[in-house]
Order: C-alpha cells, then structure tokens, then sequence
C-alpha cells in the first residue's frame, strides 16, 4: 500500500478565489490588536449520528482571512502573531510511502475523504505561511480566540459590516443562481401540488440548483404553503400545496466562496391571486417600496425598517384589523402592529445569512449606511389561523417579499431585480415557465 503510487501535484499556480484580498484583511484585523496574538479556527466536525458527520463549512471569519472554504478544513486555525505574522495550522496530506494514515483513517484519510493539499501547495494556495496543526501550541503561547473572544468576535463581524467590490460579485451571483433555483420551482409546481408533501418537493427542486451551481443553500429553506407561512422559520416542509392557497418560498444559494443570497417570493399556487391574496401581497409590497426607498449612505439602518411597518400599520388600520389609528400602534410604548408582522423587516447579508451579527448595536442596529453593505428588505404580515382578531378571510395567511440590495454612492441597487415582485409580474413570470412546465 505505501509504494507504486504516481504524484499528483497541485498546479502552481492554483489560487484561492480573491487570493489578492486576504492579506489586506488580515492585516486590518492585526491593526486593531497591535501586540496581541490571535487565533482564528475554522471550527470542528459535529456528528450527526453515531459515526457520520454533518457536512462541514468552515467559520465565516475564517473564510473571510484564508479563501478557504472547503470540507477539508475542520480542525484548522489561523494565527495572528504578535509581530503580525500570519501562521495556517492546519491537517496535511497524509504521505502514501510512510504509513498507512491515507487508507486507514476514515475521518480525514484521502482514500475515505479525497486529497488535501500539502503543506507546501497549501502556501501557494493561500499566501501563508502554513504549518502543521501539531505544531499549534495553545497552552505555552495562548491569545485571544474568536470562538471565546466576545471582542475579537466582535471585531471581525465590524470588519466585515462594508463589501468590497469582489465581495458584491460573489453575492450577485448568489443572487443570480438563486433567481435560476425560483424558476426551477415554478416549473415543478405541477408535480409539487401532486404531491402529499408538496413542500419537500419546492424544497428540493431549489436545493438541487444550490448544489449544483453552488456549496448549496446558505440556510434551510422555507417552503411554507397555505398557513405554514405564518410560522416565521417554517422548515420541516412537510405539508401538501393546495391550488388555492399561497406558497411562502424564502431560500438562497450559497456560492463556494460561501456568499449567501437571501430572498423570498410568495406566489399564488393557481398561478393567480384571489382578490383578498392580492389586497394582502399589495399591501406588503408597498411596504417594501417603501423601505426600499429609504436606503441610502447616511441614513439610519433602522429607518428602513420604520417605512415598512409605517406602511403595514396603515393598511392594517385602514382594514379595521388595528382598533386604533395607525399613529397609536407605532408609538414606542404600543406596538400592536406586531401581533400581524412580529419581526425586523431585513438584516446585513454575506458569508452568513444573518451577516456581522456580533457587531456592537452603534455600529449596526443603531449606525448609519455606508456604501458597500449589501442587505436584505423583507416586511412580511402573518394572519395566524387562530387569530380572532382577524376577519375570516385574512386568517391563515402569510405574505413575505425579501429582496437583496447594495447601497451605493446615491441609494441602493435592487440585485434580486430579475425576480418580478408586483402581483402582476408574479402572475406574468409564472404563466411563462408553467407554459414549459410538465
């Protein structure tokens, strides 16, 4: 087993995707810890029963300062050290002519897991310095670790609050395969509503598209038919479409540089939208027009979020659903809006779904916009079933519309902008793929 075998080697000139950013961040990230020594791992495997793991990703902050992304990496760590070095512990191919570790262990053997570089084309991958994980001494040297740190944590979610240009490339095109996944959908709405569990079947057909374009989805997607849209991270997906309700399908494909896309459609299982379907779907989506046009460098992040619940409040008072006028239920100390809407209407967007979410509250919630932060706009009303409060006919309802935006120099660009969101396009763009569908 240890001779008679031909060498592979990696191509010189093999490079992580973006190679020419990662120093530039790395050295940010020292600059705000002069003298100190930091430790940023790619996180462990997790076992998902008995002797087989969950698929690996590797922690975002450590895809962020390395390029890599792999299912290889678990167990690896980045060092910063004091004097601004950078260090890559991490697992080498294992040799074939001493040994035997490449065919006998099942946990990271290339024979049981495929080939990992060595440690000498992991430096020319990466443009560090690249050492073994045995040699990482915790105990002698420690520092500070991002997965115990609150304030290194903290710092490298600020860091990553504004996207470079190569940045917003890779999350439009999430964005983009994420529109090809919606389509996908639905043209296999015939065979989804044949299904029991038609759910599973929408989920499905976008997760083939996330993997084959992609690393998969960069969260578990919803796909929440008739009232299932009413439960916010509805994923158990198990429930059957029926012709005359709505489907809620919020779902992103992840690129392999792990840019996750973010976005939700609800779409009239007929193919069209009863009048009181529509009167709900056009009151969100005035919403999120509203929102929308509040982006801009400058502006509060929360004024966004303000716009749309201004606007949901207002229809929902106008429909005689809030008992007061719609001033009242917005005030700080009331709220009553929130029974029908309950969640933030949209969040940061990048390597996480939920991007830079350990950043200080004054330097996101409570910050302004900056050119460069790419997010997500998503006012939604959910009528629970049970909801006496309601009229009959709005129970059981859920209406989400999410797009993904850039603020630019002057306002924001829609990415998601292929993707119809008026009831009219929904209706018009469905019509034209189920014209081709079986």
């Amino acid at each position: 087993m240890t001779v008679g075998w031909a060498g592979t080697p990696l191509p010189d000139d093999t490079r992580v995707p973006g190679f020419a950013r990662f120093a530039g961040r790395r050295a940010r990230l020292a600059a705000r810890f002069p003298g100190e020594r930091l430790l940023v791992p790619a996180g462990e495997s997790k076992v998902r029963s008995h002797d087989c793991d969950h698929r690996f990703r590797p922690h975002s902050a450590y895809a962020w300062l390395t390029g890599l992304t792999g299912e290889d990496q678990p167990g690896h760590v980045l060092v910063l050290e004091p004097d601004g070095e950078a260090v890559l512990y991490l697992r080498p191919r294992s040799p074939r002519d001493e040994g035997g570790a490449f065919y006998r262990d099942r946990r990271y053997g290339e024979f049981w897991v495929g080939r990992r570089p060595d440690l000498a084309e992991a430096e020319r991958l990466t443009g560090l310095r690249c050492a073994h994980l045995d040699d990482l001494d915790h105990h002698r040297r420690p520092g500070r670790d991002a997965a115990r740190d609150a304030e290194l944590a903290c710092t490298l979610s600020e860091l990553r609050l504004v996207k470079d240009d190569w940045e917003v490339a890779q999350l439009q095109q999430a964005v983009d395969h994420t529109t090809t996944g919606f389509e996908d959908v639905v043209r296999a709405l015939p065979a989804a509503l044949r299904h029991p569990r038609g759910e599973r079947w929408v989920e499905g057909a976008f997760q083939q598209r996330a993997r084959a374009e992609g690393n998969g989805t960069g969260y578990e997607t919803i796909a929440a038919a008739g009232a299932h849209a009413c439960v916010l991270h509805w994923t158990r997906n198990d429930g059957p479409l029926e012709p005359g309700r709505l489907l809620l399908l919020d779902a992103g494909v992840e690129t392999d540089t792990l840019y996750t896309a973010d976005v939700t459609r609800t779409l009239p299982l007929s193919g069209r939208f009863s009048p009181v379907q529509r009167r709900v779907y056009e009151l969100v989506l005035a919403a999120q027009d509203a929102g929308i046009a509040a982006l801009e460098p400058g502006a509060s992040f929360r004024d966004f979020h303000r716009a749309c619940t201004g606007v949901l409040a207002e229809g929902l008072a106008d429909w005689g659903v809030l008992p007061l006028p719609a001033k009242e239920p917005l005030a700080d100390d009331s709220g009553l809006y929130r029974r029908y809407t309950l969640c933030s209407s949209g969040h940061m967007l990048g390597l996480d779904v939920h991007d830079c979410g350990r950043a200080r509250a004054d330097q996101y919630l409570d910050g302004v916009l900056t050119e460069g932060q790419v997010l997500t706009v998503e006012p939604g009303l959910y009528l629970q079933p049970d909801d006496e409060t309601l009229p009959p006919e709005l129970r059981g309802m859920g209406v989400r519309i999410e797009d993904d935006l850039v603020i630019t120099a002057d306002g924001a660009r829609l990415m998601s902008s292929a993707l119809p969101r008026t009831a009219d396009g929904v209706e018009e763009w469905m019509d034209t793929l189920l014209a081709g569908a079986t």
